[in-house]
């Protein structure tokens, strides 16, 4: 039996409303799988930018610890530096007080006597020869030889051993510096300085080695 005209509008508004359907869930289904696309790449996007923004400050902290350690190597560096240059300083200061002091020393006859004693005695056992020469200023020959024949005899007893001194007055120390002797063996090879002047020196020595 052949479909009257109204039997074929509703079977056309029926398969149209059936097609309107399937179409729009087709079209839920495409926003629900493009929402979760996006989803899934805007979260792989960010975890990506965190990582990198991490990353990032992870290299700025680095470089301002190193840029830290490296101020703070520098100015320790400048620390010491000044603690050096203080030192020395003080080192210098003290030797030219020293050296004005030692310039005193010789202008008190008895107290050089006694001091010139001691710096004989000294050269005479460090060497331990039978015959010496002695070396010092001009003016402090007829001092020295007081000095010499006082401690020949402490020198014999001490050691067993007899000495011969004799100044050599042909090649005396400058008369510029402060005072002492400087002793010599038999052919002059040997030689023990005892200058106020070389005393010095070791004692300055001394207390830089004990400062460092």
């Amino acid at each position: 039996m052949a479909l009257s005209d109204a039997d074929v509008r509703k079977q056309i508004k029926h398969m149209m409303a059936f097609i309107e359907q399937e179409a729009a869930e087709k079209v839920e289904e495409i926003d629900a799988k493009a929402e979760e696309e996006f989803n899934i790449e805007k979260g792989r996007l960010v975890q990506t930018q965190r990582v990198k923004i991490m990353e990032y400050y992870e290299k700025k902290e680095k470089q301002i610890e190193q840029h830290k350690k490296i101020q703070m190597s520098h100015l320790l560096n400048q620390a010491r530096l000044k603690v050096l240059k203080a030192r020395d300083d003080m080192i210098m200061d003290l030797v030219k007080e020293a050296q004005q002091r030692l310039a005193d020393i010789a202008k008190d006859p008895d107290n050089y006597s006694v001091l010139l004693q001691g710096l004989l005695l000294q050269g005479f056992y460090q060497l331990l020869e039978s015959k010496v020469t002695v070396r010092c200023r001009p003016q402090d020959v007829e001092l020295v030889q007081a000095a010499i024949n006082k401690v020949i005899p402490i020198y014999k007893e001490s050691v067993n051993i007899n000495i011969l001194v004799k100044i050599d007055e042909q090649r005396f120390l400058p008369s510029d510096i402060c005072g002492g002797v400087e002793v010599y063996n038999d052919n002059g090879k040997i030689k023990v300085t005892n200058t106020l002047e070389r005393r010095l020196e070791l004692i300055t020595q001394q207390v830089v080695s004990i400062m460092l």
